[in-house]
């Protein structure tokens, strides 16, 4: 587990981050989310041991990872949100310089090598200069060097920056099965869709502090209720009295042959309404549900201002 503890970081007088306190536990995927200028990178930069914290604490396993700073480095992978290369060397090249520095032997080395660049579709790009690649290939050559020696933390900053919809799709099931291995995987991203799909909790970070912290599905419900839209055929309002007392409405409104509902139970309203409406001789026209969502609870604490 990967233990953050009050964690701050100033330059000059001003905090960047300011007590910022969380955890990323093994065989999960954290996600770690804010606006630009909120200070995520700045926390990978401590987490990574690139920079140090100006207050607070960082823990690997229960241990502070000062103590032996090159040991934990030794234990991460990490992506950066800017892939700065060498650009006249190969890909093959450069993969073959990070797992050397890393102390890996060479024919281990290079048949990892061979199965990355075989997994992110770049075997036939394997020979050639890193500057005749797309930014997309190039994050997809950080990716590659991060997982090498098969770290025990995972740490992505932005990692999906420049990758098409295909790459995308292999990243996102990678970064799956990397927690399902049982590492550390912290996923700092803006895509708020993929946060939702990949990741086990949240953390919203917005001016440097901590806002938000919990399960996804927990962040959702705090979103707001989930809501229902239904359209019958004929007077909505017989509909509207005989589900309004119902434990799972929340608010309730027709407008012709049409209801809006807020409800907090998706389930219980998909199978009552519609025994509801045939109870009443009504013929359904149309059903829509839709979740709260992650984006809408960032919206609220980032544009709402709460910090």
């Amino acid at each position: 587990m990967l233990e953050v503890c009050g964690l701050t970081k100033r330059y000059g007088r001003l905090p960047v981050v300011h007590e910022v306190t969380f955890e990323a536990h093994a065989g999960r995927v954290t996600g770690y989310l804010g606006p630009n200028g909120a200070g995520k990178s700045t926390t990978v930069k401590v987490l990574t041991g690139l920079i140090q914290p100006s207050a607070g604490e960082i823990r690997f396993n229960g241990r502070p990872i000062q103590r032996d700073l090159i040991d934990y480095k030794r234990r991460v992978g990490y992506v950066p949100e800017e892939p700065h290369l060498y650009p006249y060397m190969s890909g093959r090249e450069y993969l073959q310089l990070v797992g050397r520095l890393r102390c890996l032997p060479e024919k281990p080395l290079n048949a990892k090598i061979d199965d990355l660049l075989g997994l992110f579709g770049l075997t036939r790009y394997g020979h050639s200069a890193l500057t005749a690649y797309s930014k997309g290939m190039r994050q997809k050559v950080l990716l590659a060097s991060a997982l090498l020696h098969n770290p025990e933390v995972v740490i992505l900053d932005e990692p999906l920056s420049g990758l098409d919809v295909t790459s995308t799709l292999v990243v996102r099931s990678l970064i799956q099965a990397l927690a399902r291995e049982g590492r550390v995987v912290l996923f700092s991203s803006h895509i708020l869709e993929v946060v939702e799909k990949v990741c086990s909790s949240v953390v919203i970070l917005h001016r440097g502090k901590v806002v938000a912290n919990a399960p996804v599905n927990e962040l959702k419900r705090r979103a707001g209720a989930d809501r229902i839209e239904v359209e019958v055929e004929g007077d909505a309002s017989a509909l509207v009295a005989r589900i309004s007392g119902a434990g799972w409405v929340r608010s309730i409104e027709a407008s012709g042959g049409a209801i809006h509902a807020s409800v907090i139970d998706l389930e219980a309203a998909g199978r009552e309404i519609p025994a509801a409406v045939a109870a009443l001789g009504l013929g359904l026209k149309r059903y829509e549900a839709s979740e709260g969502s992650l984006e809408e609870l960032f919206v609220q604490l980032v544009e709402g201002g709460q910090a």
